[in-house]
């Protein structure tokens, strides 16, 4: 029977007590183990237990397929239901699982973990037909479902998060089911002490925080904004961010709001524009963004690469403080921004 995506965590983490064999499969690996591991835990808490657990893998049931039938049908030592976990599945035991099926003894539960399979082929084919067998399949998470993943990560420490620290949390996550546990683990032991997990930690633990530092000094000197400028570069000098580095950042970005402001004017709509931009802009930005291009003409946006390229000069060919020459640059598009048009 096939478990459909909405009803796939409940059915792991309660399946019918007379569920004998399910396959677990999907591109998304860490979901299929976690899902697999959940399955495996309600009828055998550790998995490390050696008298009730049969860790098998493929190559092992190709060499002796009457192991999987063994296994299943062994009594426990020590009472109660077995599981039999077999690792990377493939089409390959597809008559042997078809075998089992047909004639299984015991009764322990077994969990195939497999790869992303062909629809109507193999191993998913056989699993989604068979009234006795579940097929579960693992795709990366949706937004909807990672901000569920990211609540419920963070609950389960004593944490809540903020919105905006949600949506950028969301933005950096959902390829591998795994990766994303990994990392919200990291941010919760960062945030430990705390009651609200904020952007601020979020970049700092998921993102590179200096690559975030650069791109708020950015924006703030786009809007003319002093007092955030003035904090931007206050953290970057002293997370030791290098000053050249910082200039070349600033560069990257005037040059992407004169890309976009030439679109514009080729009759693109501003939001077709952003979307073209390589890498994308982050959507948290995408506000700032266009209020800075709102402010700025393209010959002013000329100008202000002018200044960076001979801030860069600056700070490689004299004797003059890199960060100063970098800093003041930056101040002083903070005031062209504010009669830039």
């Amino acid at each position: 029977m096939i478990v459909a995506a909405r009803d796939a965590d409940r059915f792991a983490a309660s399946p019918p007590k007379d569920l004998r064999v399910a396959l677990v499969f999907g591109p998304d690996a860490g979901l299929v183990q976690e899902r697999a591991e959940t399955l495996l835990k309600t009828v055998v808490p550790d998995l490390s237990d050696a008298f009730n657990v049969a860790d098998l893998s493929e190559s092992v049931l190709l060499s002796d397929p009457a192991r999987l039938a063994d296994e299943a049908a062994a009594i426990s030592m020590m009472g109660g239901r077995r599981v039999v976990r077999v690792r990377g599945a493939s089409n390959d035991l597809t008559d042997l699982f078809e075998q089992f099926l047909d004639d299984s003894l015991g009764d322990a539960l077994v969990v195939v973990e497999a790869g992303d399979l062909g629809k109507g082929t193999g191993l998913r084919k056989l699993f989604e037909g068979d009234a006795k067998a579940a097929a579960i399949a693992c795709y990366a998470d949706t937004a909807r479902n990672l901000e569920d993943v990211v609540r419920d990560a963070m609950r389960s420490h004593g944490l809540s998060i903020a919105p905006d620290a949600l949506a950028d949390a969301v933005s950096r996550l959902g390829s591998d089911r795994g990766v994303t546990r990994r990392e919200l683990e990291k941010l919760a032991l960062y945030a430990q002490g705390q009651k609200t997990v904020s952007l601020e930690d979020v970049r700092a633990v998921m993102g590179d925080e200096a690559e975030a530092r650069a791109e708020e000094a950015c924006d703030a000197a786009g809007a003319g904004d002093f007092s955030r400028l003035d904090l931007a570069l206050e953290r970057l000098w002293a997370a030791d961010m290098n000053a050249v580095a910082v200039a070349r950042s600033a560069m990257g970005h005037f040059q992407r709001l004169l890309h976009v402001s030439e679109l514009v004017e080729r009759g693109e709509n501003t939001d077709g524009a952003l979307r073209k931009l390589r890498p994308p802009l982050h959507f948290l930005r995408s506000d700032s963004f266009k209020a800075q291009l709102r402010r700025w003409n393209q010959d002013k946006l000329g100008e202000a690469l002018d200044m960076l390229l001979e801030a860069e000069t600056l700070a490689k060919t004299t004797a003059v403080p890199a960060e100063a020459a970098v800093g003041r640059t930056l101040m002083n598009i903070a005031a062209m921004a504010r009669s830039a048009r």
